[in-house]
């Protein structure tokens, strides 16, 4: 068997082994981002705050006894109470919406109908 047989194997394998070394040593200095997720929030129109505001609202069982889009506000009646949401166009394009109550017995149920408009806002 001649010598130069048995060198160009290894020859081979050398290089190989080099360039694989050369690639190993290389990776460490690649950096590498993972996806961050985007959320993209659409600013919520009048008309879908105005219909969150009034849905909530028979959500925790009042009656509606006055809904006016011109003025941004509905009013709701339980056992005796009210609760007022007032829905408003901000200068800068977002909405605002607010819920008072009189003479509601439930301390909670203006809690529960924020929740409840939140929820049907999607947050």
């Amino acid at each position: 068997m001649s010598t130069d047989g048995i060198k160009a194997p290894r020859g081979r394998a050398l290089a190989c082994i080099v360039a694989s070394v050369g690639i190993a040593m290389a990776l460490p200095g690649c950096a590498y981002y993972a996806p961050v997720p985007v959320t993209t929030t659409v600013p919520a129109s009048f008309d879908r705050s105005f219909s969150a505001a009034s849905g909530a609202m028979r959500d925790q069982g009042l009656t509606i006894t006055a809904e006016d889009r011109s003025t941004g506000t509905v009013v709701g009646k339980l056992e005796g109470g009210t609760v007022t949401a007032s829905v408003r166009q901000q200068a800068d394009g977002s909405v605002r919406v607010q819920f008072d109550a009189n003479g509601v017995r439930d301390p909670a149920l203006i809690n529960r109908v924020s929740q409840s408009y939140d929820r049907r806002m999607g947050r």
